[in-house]
């Protein structure tokens, strides 16, 4: 999914070097009918980017999942939400 995300991302020209993209992921595993299963999934993401581009990264979450081969392969047995936390980075020009 974190792949995916930042395919996305290097489409609107936002950069996710390490230093400025992680996810942390949890997930609960709950008793289904006698059977241990993973039902959800929750991805945080935590990028740093330009202020001006924090519009397009927000978008950028929001078209990501259709995209993702994990994720779809999924959706519909694992309940998978996702945040994003954004940082500013500074402004190499000022």
């Amino acid at each position: 999914m974190m792949g995916t995300l930042a395919m996305v991302l290097a489409g609107k020209k936002i950069r996710t070097f390490r230093d400025r993209f992680r996810a942390t992921v949890t997930g609960d595993i709950e008793d289904v009918d006698g059977t241990l299963k993973i039902t959800r999934i929750q991805v945080h993401y935590h990028l740093k980017v330009e202020a001006e581009k924090r519009t397009a990264a927000r978008e950028a979450l929001g078209k990501y999942l259709p995209l993702c081969p994990g994720a779809q392969s999924v959706i519909g047995c694992i309940d998978i939400h996702h945040t994003l936390t954004l940082e500013d980075l500074p402004n190499p020009h000022a």
